[in-house]
């Protein structure tokens, strides 16, 4: 399988929607733009059927360096979670 790229996807925007690419890319800008934004001010993004963006407090907790074996420290942090919609779910299935 290979990977698809940004142009790509542009391209098969543009081809779905009728449009032109430059069209195409900047509504790809401006949604993942706006996604972005919402994510940052720590609201939910969710899209339907395809899936929901958000953002999960990780708790501090300890690890094990696997080099060194050594015991670490690891901070809390904030990271951006995806759930996958049901409609994305089946359609992989």
């Amino acid at each position: 399988m290979a990977d698809v790229k940004r142009g790509d996807l542009v391209a098969a925007i543009a081809t779905k929607s009728e449009t032109s690419k430059a069209a195409a890319e900047r509504f790809l800008n401006a949604t993942l733009d706006v996604i972005t934004e919402e994510i940052k001010k720590g609201n939910k993004v969710p899209l339907v059927g395809f899936g929901t963006f958000e953002v999960k407090q990780r708790a501090a907790r300890s690890g094990i360096n696997p080099i060194s074996g050594q015991h670490i420290d690891i901070p809390a942090k904030k990271a951006v979670v995806f759930r996958a919609g049901k409609f994305l779910k089946d359609a992989v299935a």
